[in-house]
């Protein structure tokens, strides 16, 4: 049984002050992201990066990727590989099995200090909902097929949960998309050449840790978005940029 987190979902209220973004999978590129926060002049104390999960594993720099979690513009959903991490120091999958997916970053890392990762990680939702009507958004990792009064109300079976963190029918053209009800919802998981919306959901994770692959940002109820692959950001001075 997999541990219930302490919160499912949070709610926050609109940005009257500033701006709202939403990041793809970051899995460790956070040189990318430094750049793209270059990119927006992004305004840490009036504007807000929501975050569709999958901090870790794969790239270069997932313990800095973590340190986000410590930011108070920065507002992340729990992906799979969030979740790989929590089982593992849970006792719940082998260390091996999570290094075959991008865990391998981890091998030096004591376990005292996983335990403390794992325990910041359990604190996060599976999803985040921003404002209300016509001005909402919600941000998740994967798919959900339902609308915004089953996702308010945060009553998530194993089934579902399961979808929401590694479901792949509704980006395979596999599923049906969800009700007209489910507000623009943001998602990552499953890789896209370019941010593509199908139904109310919103799939923006572009690759960053792929070679060809890029770090996708988008401004929230706009059609707006930015991206970049590492080794351009890196190549530009990213580097170098101190993050907000």
């Amino acid at each position: 049984m997999t541990p219930t987190l302490a919160t499912e979902v949070q709610h926050h209220a609109s940005n009257e002050a500033g701006r709202d973004f939403v990041v793809g999978d970051l899995h460790g590129c956070v040189d990318a992201l430094r750049f793209l926060l270059r990119e927006v002049n992004f305004d840490a104390t009036t504007d807000r990066l929501f975050s569709v999960g999958d901090l870790i594993d794969r790239g270069e720099q997932c313990e800095e990727a973590l340190t986000l979690l410590d930011k108070p513009w920065f507002h992340a959903v729990l992906g799979n590989h969030e979740d790989a991490l929590c089982a593992v120091v849970e006792g719940r999958l082998p260390r091996h099995q999570w290094y075959g997916i991008g865990g391998g970053w981890a091998q030096h890392v004591p376990e005292r200090v996983l335990a403390l990762y794992a325990k910041r990680l359990r604190q996060l939702p599976l999803v985040r909902t921003v404002g209300e009507g016509g001005a909402r958004f919600n941000v998740l990792h994967a798919e959900f097929f339902g609308d915004d009064t089953e996702l308010d109300a945060g009553q998530f079976n194993e089934h579902v949960r399961e979808r929401m963190l590694w479901g792949r029918e509704l980006a395979f053209n596999a599923g049906t998309p969800a009700s007209l009800a489910l507000s623009l919802t943001y998602c990552g998981h499953t890789p896209m050449r370019e941010p593509r919306q199908i139904g109310s959901q919103m799939y923006i994770d572009t690759g960053a840790y792929i070679a060809e692959g890029r770090l996708t940002m988008v401004e929230a109820l706009s059609l707006r978005n930015w991206s970049v692959s590492t080794q351009a950001a890196r190549e530009q001075g990213a580097a170098a940029l101190a993050l907000p």
